[in-house]
């Protein structure tokens, strides 16, 4: 029987992390993906609280979003899409055994955190900066204009696509052309719902929820929330259900907030609601899928009510969430015996040395304890961590919104050393020690610190992964950064060469047998050259080959970037940007002439040409490689690579093209070619003049600073004709990070 008020129906655990996202696939399926890498479908047993889970997937990576396809005739049980890290997107069959995936979908460079599904359409979104439209396991449509990750995707039918992200908007799409812009939030827009009537809703981290007409007119807005809000969605009445950072879940009805539930974790990430009975999921950073229901008949026995209650009182609100406290002038208990003003209101008790939040529940006409508030753990307050204990355990996020990753340290610790050992065992970019130090001096201040080591004198190294670290901006006053060796000039190559070689080879055999399905067999690969295939992905797989690339492999990659349909090629020009770094005889294939004959360069297929560049990037790594790029220099370093990249939108095509002005002026620089140099100052100002993005700034700059080196002629020109002055003052007003002046004040030292 339905209650009109939602209570707690399960309690879903088995996830190892995070649970990032969850969805309904039925009225007693739901399914879960997490930071463990899994994916898990869970059926509801045969008493109310009893579900079975069964471990759909697992993956090498954080899985962060999914969605679901509705059966077909071919996959009756419907197909499960999820995405995550790896940059790829897999479509399962609930309950599947089976290692491999039925389908999967490449295209995006970074992590897929966003996925919806129309009829058998899907969207995604990533934080490459792109969404994509896939239709028949291809993509249909590229949509290009956000100016940062893409954190929601919505389909309101095959046409009509929503999407908004980190930049704050909110873009309207029809037949994969933009529309129109909404700029009303004023943070980061992390996710979209539909509503009846062609209506959609839209959620922020400015705390607010907006509902727009069909054609972007800002109707109402929802407060309530107190934090981030990270997920929406709706039923078919109208019935908004919303959660975030918060700790809860609100349920809205009429522009208002009807029932709010907190929940015992720091961030809820996500809610799906089921069409059918009205159900409720969430998904949430202490690893547990919850499910709530209206029908009493699957309520939770009063004892697990019961815990579910004080688990919420139990758990610790961080001080640093409320804003400054004065015990002292707190209410007690007695606060507590007046009526709440709304649902959702949230009030500070003192009960004894203690601070509680207690939160008003309109439904039930009573306040509820929400949690004790707690300082900072000090050293009297020792946090346990994989099995150790620590004074202070952080919550650091890697990327706004991201999910946290742990930094356990001890005030008897260098701080700088904590961040390093952090930041190595993250894989995260070395650049940020002093960020990450100065976060941890920051948060540990009034603590009395044991004997400390001098930081270490291996400086920072630029250059990172691409799932760089972005600390939130603290308003304190930081205490002064560490010395830092110089930055220039660069005198190592780069490469870029991270690469999924299991999941790039599997893609490749795919598409291979798609096409012989639909007749093209002049243009598909016979068993020769699929064994040469597993032979290029087991050398490419080898951290030192012990013997040179064979000919069938470089006949493979030459032939087959040439005649597969440009929609097709990414998997082999993927290989082909990895073999660049290692094998000389890449060299002799003429890239250049490759890609230009070829029209890998089309600005149609953006990560086609970002993995052209990266090709080049890589050549660097071997003589021959840096003979050839130096040879073809005047084609590479402008109507070849500059001309493809100008007005990209794609964040890791930008970085690529950074990182090929970079290793060009370290070659320039070692053979001390001015005039080279002075050609080259022309592409580097321009991009280090305008470009938003931290890191190909950075790196563009790197490469100015390296060319300033080589002698007065390129500094002549440099002042005289690039304006280089103008160019450092603009991209330390546009990029503020401490990096970044650090650099800029270097190259003012060279003028």
């Amino acid at each position: 029987m339905d209650s009109g008020i939602y209570k707690l129906s399960a309690s879903l655990k088995g996830h190892e992390d995070d649970v990032r996202d969850v969805t309904f696939i039925s009225p007693d399926s739901i399914v879960s993906v997490s930071r463990d890498s899994t994916v898990r479908l869970w059926k509801r047993g045969s008493s109310p609280g009893l579900f079975n889970d069964h471990i759909n997937s697992t993956g090498v990576a954080f899985v962060n979003s999914v969605a679901y396809l509705q059966p077909t005739p071919e996959h009756p049980k419907g197909l499960i899409v999820s995405g995550g890290q790896d940059t790829t997107i897999e479509i399962r069959e609930p309950e599947t055994l089976s290692a491999d995936p039925n389908y999967i979908l490449l295209g995006h460079s970074h992590n897929v955190c966003t996925l919806d599904t129309f009829g058998q359409t899907i969207i995604s979104g990533s934080w490459d900066g792109t969404a994509r439209v896939w239709k028949d396991w291809q993509t249909q449509y590229v949509l290009e204009g956000h100016e940062g990750a893409v954190w929601a995707v919505l389909a309101l039918s095959e046409t009509n696509i929503i999407t908004a992200g980190a930049d704050k908007t909110i873009r309207l799409w029809e037949n994969g052309k933009q529309v129109g812009v909404l700029k009303d939030h004023t943070d980061c827009v992390r996710g979209l719902c539909r509503l009846p009537n062609g209506l959609f809703a839209s959620c922020a981290n400015d705390a607010t929820i907006r509902v727009w007409s069909p054609d972007g007119h800002e109707l109402q807005q929802l407060h309530g929330h107190t934090n981030y809000v990270y997920s929406i969605t709706a039923l078919p009445s109208g019935e908004i259900f919303s959660c975030g950072e918060d700790r809860t879940l609100r349920i809205w009805k009429d522009g208002n907030c009807v029932q709010t539930i907190t929940h015992p974790a720091i961030s809820v990430w996500s809610v799906a609601v089921n069409a059918e009975n009205g159900d409720i999921a969430t998904g949430a950073s202490d690893n547990v899928v919850r499910v709530f229901s209206r029908d009493q008949s699957k309520w939770a026995t009063e004892e697990l009510l019961a815990a579910f209650e004080e688990s919420v009182a139990k758990s610790s609100i961080p001080a640093n969430q409320i804003g400054e406290i004065q015990k002292d002038k707190l209410p007690g208990p007695e606060a507590l015996e007046n009526s709440g003003k709304k649902d959702g209101q949230v009030i500070m008790v003192r009960n004894g040395h203690n601070v509680e939040a207690h939160m008003w529940s309109a439904s039930a006409r009573s306040w509820t304890n929400v949690g004790q508030v707690v300082d900072t753990a000090g050293p009297g307050q020792k946090r346990l961590y994989e099995g150790k204990e620590y004074d202070f355990v952080f919550d650091v996020d890697i990327q706004e919104g991201a999910p946290a990753l742990k930094l356990p340290y001890n005030v008897s610790e260098n701080p700088f050393e904590a961040a390093r050992k952090f930041l190595e065992n993250n894989e995260l970019p070395i650049s940020y020690l002093d960020t990450v130090g100065n976060f941890i001096v920051q948060n540990s201040q009034g603590v009395t610190l044991g004997q400390q080591s001098e930081p270490t004198n291996s400086g920072p190294e630029p250059w990172g992964t691409e799932s760089r670290y972005r600390p939130g901006e603290t308003s304190s006053p930081q205490p002064p950064p560490p010395s830092h060796p110089k930055v220039i000039p660069q005198t190592e190559y780069l490469s870029i060469t991270t690469a999924n070689l299991a999941l790039v080879e599997k893609k490749t055999r795919q598409i291979n047998e798609q096409l012989i399905q639909g007749g093209q067999n002049e243009i598909s690969m016979n068993p020769e050259e699929l064994k040469a295939l597993a032979e290029l992905c087991r050398y490419l797989g080898e951290k030192k080959p012990a013997t040179p690339l064979a000919t069938p492999c470089l006949e493979l990659l030459n032939k087959f970037v040439r005649t597969w349909p440009s929609q097709h090629r990414l998997p082999f020009l993927d290989l082909l940007r990895l073999a660049a770094g290692v094998s000389p005889l890449v060299a002799q294939m003429n890239l250049v002439e490759l890609f230009t004959s070829s029209d890998t360069m089309s600005k149609e297929h953006t990560n086609n040409v970002m993995l052209a560049v990266r090709a080049f990037v890589n050549s660097f790594q071997t003589e021959d490689g840096r003979k050839y790029v130096q040879d073809e220099y005047e084609e590479v370093g402008t109507p070849t690579v500059r001309a493809a990249a100008s007005g990209t939108t794609n964040r890791n095509l930008k970085v690529a093209e950074a990182t090929l002005f970079l290793n060009y002026s370290v070659l320039f620089k070692a053979d001390n070619s001015a005039d080279k140099a002075i050609t080259l100052l022309d592409n580097v100002t321009k991009v280090a003049g305008k470009e938003v993005d931290s890191e190909t700034t950075y790196r563009s700059l790197v490469a100015l600073g390296t060319l300033l080196m080589i002698g007065s002629e390129v500094k002549e020109a440099a002042t005289a004709v690039y304006d280089v002055r103008g160019v450092l003052k603009s991209a330390v007003g546009r990029v503020k990070e401490p990096r970044m002046q650090r650099l800029v004040a270097e190259i003012q030292e060279l003028l």
